[in-house]
């Protein structure tokens, strides 16, 4: 069984106290009740927030064991997504995004994250000296913040500022 974990911040407290208290009266099964503690104990007010990345993925895996909607468990595999970003892990970052997608297409924060990591290979292949892997980088990033762009207009202004800039918006 995961640990439950509570910070000394207000907000992870009262997080903590209103999840518990939904844990036991929503009416859902044992096994959705424990994947949720899972996802809880694997997500921002535990183990990830803390930089504690393997016990983290250990807790998501395991969450994703037990969910079976669809709907939670893209946003379980956005979560993974997200600490293979930050430990620069961008290929299975990449995989885990569009898995998450595949199950929840209205994830615009993935969206978003995959073209990061697309404009990101881009500037490198610029400082190599590739221009034409470049673009390409460049092209696909611009195909996923028009993606996270319409399902959330109004956000992502930097990025829709890019797309203006470098003419990729239509």
């Amino acid at each position: 069984m995961p640990r439950s974990r509570i910070n000394g911040n207000f907000i992870d407290k009262t997080f903590s106290i209103v999840a518990n208290i939904l844990l036991r009266v929503i009416p859902t099964t044992s096994g959705e009740k424990e994947a949720f503690t899972y996802y809880r104990d694997g997500a921002i007010m535990s183990a990830q927030s803390e930089g504690n990345y393997a016990e983290a993925l250990q807790n998501y895996y395991e969450a994703m064991r037990l969910e079976i909607d669809p709907y939670d468990r893209s946003y379980i595999l956005y979560n993974i997504g997200l600490i293979h970003t930050s430990n620069g892990e961008h290929t299975k970052a990449l995989e885990y995004y569009f898995r998450a997608l595949e199950r929840n297409p209205f994830l615009p924060q993935a969206f978003n994250n995959m073209a990061v990591i697309c404009h990101y290979r881009g500037e490198q292949a610029i400082q190599q000296g590739d221009s034409e892997i470049a673009e390409a980088w460049f092209d696909q990033a611009a195909e996923y913040w028009k993606q996270a762009i319409a399902l959330t207009p109004g956000n992502y202004i930097e990025a829709h500022n890019w797309l203006k800039i470098t003419r990729r918006f239509e």
